[in-house]
């Protein structure tokens, strides 16, 4: 801090005074505590304080326009009606109602319009747009949103009931009670008797759609029925039909002793053709046992062969018997062996033409039996056919039948529904237990204006402080040598306070004593400042800039140069801001010549200098127009000339960041004053702008902070802010 805690007395030589510079971090800017934070609220009081009344004046504005919202419930139960559990048939409607499909009815679109009809809703502005008075705002909305749309704002219908549904279902509420299947309605109005009657109304409507639907659904069934009624009967007559004509077409036995006759002929056939089989396998087994033997008689002992041919085999078998007995007895020439041979042969004769006949008779026979076999195969193969044939008719006959029975199967149950529908259009839609209708309320709905005001009062200030917080977050402007200590080859000339209004531009207040004692101080400092980091006494040239322009510089250039001359110095004030300097102001010198004329060689020295009354010697800038063709470095002359009649040069110089001059002039001076503007130049300007100056002469730099509010700034959390609090404070008790 550079200020002085008691005012040096302007009468002490400068000499005489010993200023020690002090520029120590002791707390670093970006640090946040709640004393910073307390410290940030107090300095943005008034910001937030503007805030906060902005935002009620909105707030207090809508909360003013709130009307008190009245809430009306009643509570219901649905049940199916107890009659559709009594049927000993189902119905179809035993099933148990779904809840939320019934709340889902209540809140039909038809049931809507029937109550905002009834209850005459559409007069009321509450809920018809088109009764409403529009505000200013909502024009001017509605014209914003033309502009953007394109489209002409249309005004709301008056006879359309489409504006009022929306408004309708926003204040009606239907929601089931839980898991359990309590429904309840609840109505807001700003009438309390509106709010009351629409639940109870939308109650008995429901109960006359429910009525309605249940019977409009029941005669579109019913109809529906009728017609598949007769278009069943239709079918179960001709599938009857169709199965007593193929009776009669194909005269089918349906009795069982037919069926049990033709299954008898069946066995009977059968067992005839067995027995024919084996009479034939017997036939030709004979015939073959006849055929194949050399002699009949040995062939005729193996097989049945008649009585008359058995009475011949006896009879030859005797004789031969005889004959043998008469061998023994007599040769075979004798003659009654001989007689004897002779019947024999005769005998065998006789019994082959026996067989032979025999053969003949087998042979007709075995003809005679396949004749007969052929018969009965054929009539065994049409019995066998007329038993298919007869079993197909049967099951055709009985599909036909079972297609009669299923068609009148259905036409029956078609019957049964319509009488079961009959039944259910006597029965209520549903039964409806309301357990505890809407009364009319009586107090509204939700909180008082009052607590809404204080909402609105919370939610300022924490905006308004948020408000805040972020300014001071995204300000990057310099307000304290803290700021800048990161940045080499400074030093801190002091802070210069802000000059009250009514002294700026004031040249009588300049020359005739700052009555700003402050400022004077402030000024007396930056001297004492130079002075002592110059080995105890003022450089020879000072040069003043800034960054850039609107900063104070010539308010600082021409304080200096006054505070010097105060105290006896000569100074001489060059303002060398070649193309818009504006120092001639304060001396009204009537020059025409300046630092332009001289540095472009059209002009020498004596012309150019103003010799004013207060003992300052100035220069002003001249012609703007001829600074291309100036030479700084002919400044060098102007020093040499000061220093030589013993004068302190102090130079009015052009921003940095505007002009190439300043840099040229820093190489040529002494020293080097930035003046920085505070709570306006940014802390990356006066880095770039410092970097430029040390670039041009490697040397310090000395920071004067100007246009300081003292009080705001004792409001901040640097090192230098109690400082600066407390050399306010005593000089004000040295000059109350």
């Amino acid at each position: 801090m550079t200020i002085s805690t008691v005012p040096p007395d302007r009468n002490t030589s400068l000499s005489s005074m010993r200023y020690d510079p002090r520029f120590q971090v002791e707390t670093r800017s970006d640090d946040f505590d709640l004393t910073a934070g307390l410290r940030l609220i107090r300095r943005r009081i008034v910001m937030i304080v503007a805030i906060v009344l902005l935002l009620m004046a909105a707030a207090a504005t809508v909360i003013a326009g709130l009307k008190p919202t009245f809430h009306a419930e009643s509570r219901l139960i649905i049940h199916r009606p107890l009659a559709t559990t009594l049927g000993v048939d189902d119905s179809g409607r035993n099933n148990p109602l779904d809840v939320t499909s019934e709340t889902e009815r209540l809140l039909s679109r038809t049931i809507a319009e029937r109550v905002i009809r009834d209850l005459r809703l559409d007069e009321r502005p509450e809920f018809n747009p088109a009764l409403r008075e529009i505000s200013p705002v909502d024009k001017v909305r509605s014209m914003l949103r033309g502009l953007v749309t394109g489209e002409k704002p249309s005004s709301p219908m008056r006879n359309s009931i489409e504006p009022i549904i929306p408004l309708y279902y926003k204040a009606l509420r239907v929601w089931r009670d839980g898991l359990g299947d309590v429904i309840k309605i609840g109505f807001d109005a700003s009438d309390p008797e509106l709010a009351a009657s629409v639940p109870n109304r939308l109650i008995s409507i429901y109960l006359d759609e429910r009525k309605d639907s249940i019977s409009g659904r029941l005669d579109a069934a019913e109809e529906w029925l009728l017609q598949r009624i007769a278009e069943q009967r239709d079918r179960a007559k001709a599938t009857r039909d169709a199965a007593d004509k193929y009776q009669e077409t194909m005269d089918v036995v349906s009795n069982d002793d037919a069926k049990v006759e033709q299954i008898k002929s069946i066995m009977e056939l059968g067992d005839r053709q067995a027995k024919i089989e084996q009479n034939r396998t017997d036939v030709r087994a004979t015939i073959s046992t006849l055929e194949s033997a050399d002699d009949s008689s040995l062939a005729l002992q193996t097989i049945v062969i008649p009585d008359s041919i058995a009475a011949m085999q006896r009879e030859l078998r005797a004789q031969e018997q005889d004959l043998d007995r008469l061998l023994e007895t007599f040769d075979n020439k004798a003659e009654a062996v001989v007689d004897l041979r002779a019947r024999i042969l005769k005998y065998h004769t006789d019994l082959d033409l026996a067989v032979d006949r025999y053969l003949q008779s087998l042979r007709a026979k075995l003809a005679a039996l396949d004749h007969e076999d052929d018969t009965v195969r054929s009539a065994l193969a049409a019995a066998h056919e007329n038993r298919s044939r007869s079993a197909l008719a049967q099951a055709e006959l009985v599909r036909l039948q079972h297609m009669a029975d299923k068609e009148q199967t259905a036409l029956d149950k078609f019957e049964e529904q319509r009488r079961g529908l009959a039944g259910q259009a006597m029965l209520p839609g549903a039964e409806l237990e309301v357990l505890s209708p809407a009364a009319v309320p009586l107090a509204p709905q939700g909180r008082g204006r009052l607590f809404y005001l204080v909402g609105a009062l919370l939610a300022s200030i924490s905006i308004a402080v948020t408000v805040a917080f972020v300014v001071e977050m995204f300000d990057k402007t310099v307000r304290s040598f803290d700021q800048m200590a990161g940045i080499s080859h400074i030093i801190p000339a002091g802070f210069i306070p802000r000059l009250k209004m009514k002294d700026r531009g004031n040249p009588s207040a300049l020359f005739g004593g700052m009555q700003d004692g402050m400022f004077d101080e402030a000024i007396r400092a930056v001297v004492i400042s130079l002075k002592q980091s110059n080995g105890g006494k003022l450089p020879k040239s000072i040069v003043v800039t800034s960054a850039h322009s609107g900063e104070g510089k010539s308010l600082v250039a021409r304080s200096l140069a006054i505070e010097l001359a105060a105290n006896g110095i000569p100074v001489l004030l060059v303002d060398a801001d070649l193309r818009h300097g504006n120092l001639d102001s304060l001396f009204n010198s009537g020059l025409k010549l300046g630092l332009n004329e001289f540095l472009s060689g059209q002009a020498v020295i004596q012309d150019i200098i103003h010799h004013h009354p207060s003992g300052i010697d100035f220069i002003p800038a001249g012609n703007p127009s001829l600074h291309r063709h100036a030479h700084p470095s002919d400044a060098a002359d102007i020093i040499e000339m000061a220093r030589a009649r013993g004068e302190i040069v102090v130079f009015d110089s052009a921003p940095v960041l505007a002009s190439t001059e300043t840099m040229h002039l820093t190489a040529l001076a002494e020293r080097t004053l930035v003046v920085v503007k505070w709570g306006k130049t940014s802390r990356r300007a006066i880095a770039f702008c410092l970097q430029q100056l040390k670039s041009a002469r490697n040397a310090e730099l000395f920071v004067a902070i100007n246009n300081v509010k003292p009080k705001i700034h004792a409001k901040y959390n640097f090192s230098d802010s109690e400082l600066f609090a407390n050399s306010l404070m005593k000089y004000h008790e040295f000059n109350p």
